[in-house]
């Protein structure tokens, strides 16, 4: 088949990845002149299909306004006149109750677990390198509160058979011995072994040119400017060079999906949620981070990538504002020297920001659309590193009409039907 994805984030070139290799034409369309440019281009850094969970969670509304209060506060909003974020606000909240999280959750880490799999074997096929490290994430408590939290995760990390540790001081420090420090400031951990760390951009160029090779065809710097649909079927991508026809066609535009689905009257609650991300020098390897760090109090990512230290957290609702916020910096810098105060050189940094596309209920949307022909992956949050490898191969399988390897309910637009 001849198809156009357009996006060339992680989700859009791993997807033209696998396709290209399943035998398919495929032209990825990116406004941006390279891959990965924009919402992958910083991110925290982590793999991790075992911290793959909804923010929509019982006691999360009480939660959101300790956070808003908080000096170096994980959520900010600024108060906006934009329908579109109040709506899914409300809706987010229609998900904070056991019932849904445990759903929402479930189908989260059966995406995440099967895309950790899926990445194994890409590895495996082509020795691709980004940095990458396979030691784990290790989410941190500050509050026995926190550590006691952890039940129903457990409960889903068991029943979807996600190996786990739940440490101690003595056990935690024997993965991250760099926190000794600062070890009374913590009451214990619960390890992820499985979960992995890497470079975002740096797999995403790498796998462009390996897609490349398969046949892909990338036009880069070329803006698109709506979908053409007719009778209930797409007629094409209309770009500033002319229409782009495909037999199929993959949106994977993050959080700028929203927007070009509206006039075709397909209607997704997906929203920018801002991010931030500070990238610090190492200067001293042994007083640095193994693998990554979750900062639970403060929602903060702590990840070696080589001989750098990436931070990234915040969520930030402001539209789609892409202005840096010296704030949101110290927050960052706050948190890494908080935990390795001897590892990296803050003063050094360089400060990113970039739009999660979230949805309300944490899900990304996968699959196909009612217009014959349009498929969507959008919608992975903050999971879109995570998911990658294992998006790009349940949509080959999915197009090609074979079935794929892990069930897809729950992850279509249907879900919003009505």
């Amino acid at each position: 088949m001849k198809i156009t994805i357009l996006g060339a984030g992680v989700i859009g070139t791993t997807t033209a990845y696998y396709l290209a290799k399943a035998g398919h034409q495929v032209t990825v369309l990116e406004r941006q002149p390279g891959p990965a440019l924009e919402t992958s281009f910083a991110n925290a850094g982590e793999v991790s299909p075992g911290y793959s969970a909804p923010w929509a969670g019982p006691g999360v509304p009480l939660k959101a306004i300790k956070w808003l209060l908080m000096h170096h506060s994980p959520l900010v909003i600024k108060p906006m006149l934009d329908a579109a974020m109040w709506r899914w606000g409300a809706a987010m909240l229609r998900n904070c109750t056991e019932a849904r999280y445990r759903v929402n959750k479930a189908r989260m880490v059966r995406l995440a677990e099967y895309s950790r799999d899926c990445m194994v074997q890409l590895r495996a096929d082509t020795g691709i390198a980004y940095d990458e490290r396979m030691q784990g994430t290790l989410q941190l408590f500050r509050t026995q509160k926190q550590l006691d939290g952890t039940a129903k995760d457990i409960e889903i990390l068991q029943q979807y058979g996600v190996p786990y540790q739940l440490l101690d001081r003595s056990g935690y420090l024997q993965y991250e011995p760099a926190l000794a420090e600062v070890q009374e400031k913590f009451v214990g951990a619960l390890r992820l072994p499985g979960d992995e760390t890497g470079d975002c951009f740096l797999f995403t160029n790498r796998l462009a040119e390996l897609a490349q090779a398969a046949g892909v065809q990338f036009r880069f710097g070329t803006p698109i400017r709506r979908l053409v649909a007719e009778g209930g079927k797409l007629k094409g991508v209309e770009t500033e060079a002319g229409l782009v026809s495909a037999d199929r066609t993959l949106l994977a535009l993050g959080s700028y999906s929203t927007a070009m689905l509206a006039p075709l009257g397909l209607r997704i609650p997906v929203y920018p949620v801002k991010g931030f991300s500070i990238t610090v020098p190492i200067t001293d390897a042994r007083q640095a981070p193994e693998s990554t760090i979750m900062d639970e109090t403060h929602k903060v990512a702590v990840t070696r990538l080589g001989d750098r230290i990436r931070v990234g957290g915040t969520a930030q609702l402001s539209g789609f504002d892409l202005r840096l916020d010296e704030g949101r910096r110290r927050t960052l810098e706050f948190v890494v020297t908080d935990l390795f105060p001897k590892g990296g050189d803050v003063a050094k940094a360089s400060f990113w920001t970039g739009l999660r596309p979230m949805t309300p209920d944490g899900t990304p949307i996968v699959g196909p659309t009612r217009i014959e022909g349009l498929w969507l992956a959008t919608g992975h949050g903050t999971l879109g590193w995570t998911m990658a490898a294992g998006t790009g191969r349940l949509l080959t399988d999915w197009m090609d009409g074979r079935k794929p390897e892990i069930d897809t309910e729950g992850l279509t637009i249907e879900r919003y039907a009505g």
